[in-house]
């Protein structure tokens, strides 16, 4: 079934919105919990989207069981908008002018025009799937319309030529096309392992294609939270943080 083609427009810079626009019955699916607002004729629709199975695939790829569907009843157009969970930006991606797919990293699928699919994408390499970080389940968008992406911090687009290869944290990836491939490496060396603060790990994509990172990955945003935490503050002493930390 071809996507309803929505029109959006995004605001904010670091805690960015997507509105969609719709039309007499044109829809658009969300992640649950994502909508922000909603006018007057939009009507919720919760499901699995397919049956158990189709809500279990979600869950693997680190999204909700279920996901909502926002349909527009009334006679005129009508707006719905959606919010990252966490500080970054929202990546807008035109399906049908990337060749009718594109992969990104688990529960990074934010909505999407109805008619596009989202489903598993396994990495093909047992050395990805173990040491991948953010992936070894991705998500695969497919479909002929928009769906939106988001991502942690700054956004680099690379548009990779044929044999060219970026290494990067394995964190740091957000989505990429189908023909890019995508592996994990060692980091390789004894201090650099295991005093690099990288990772023994990183991630290896190479073109051709495009490739989006993201600066601020939500898992490291996580453990530096939870480093402060841990620092003594809360039970009111004094942590390491707050000797050398200048806090």
């Amino acid at each position: 079934m071809p996507a309803h083609e929505i029109d959006y427009k995004i605001f904010g810079d670091d805690m960015q919105v997507v509105e969609v626009e719709l039309d007499p019955n044109e829809a658009v699916r969300a992640e649950v919990g994502t909508m922000l607002y909603m006018e007057n004729s939009i009507e919720m629709q919760t499901s699995t989207g397919g049956g158990i199975f189709s809500g279990l695939k979600r869950m693997f790829t680190g999204e909700s069981f279920f996901i909502t569907t926002f349909l527009n009843k009334g006679d005129g157009k009508q707006r719905v908008a959606f919010a990252a969970p966490y500080p970054g930006k929202i990546i807008p991606l035109d399906l049908k002018a990337l060749g009718g797919e594109f992969i990104c990293q688990k529960d990074g699928f934010l909505c999407a025009a109805q008619g596009i699919e989202i489903d598993i994408a396994f990495t093909k390499k047992i050395g990805t799937g173990l040491f991948g970080g953010e992936g070894f389940i991705l998500q695969r968008l497919t479909g002929d319309g928009w769906a939106f992406v988001h991502s942690g911090g700054t956004i680099i687009q690379r548009n990779l030529h044929a044999g060219e290869t970026l290494r990067v944290d394995t964190g740091c990836l957000v989505a990429f096309a189908p023909t890019v491939d995508y592996d994990i490496k060692f980091v390789g060396g004894f201090k650099n392992a295991l005093f690099g603060g990288e990772g023994l790990f990183f991630a290896t994509v190479t073109g051709p294609g495009l490739v989006y990172l993201q600066s601020l990955p939500f898992s490291r945003l996580a453990d530096r939270v939870a480093r402060a935490s841990y620092g003594g503050k809360e039970e009111g002493g004094i942590g390491i943080g707050s000797i050398f930390g200048g806090d």
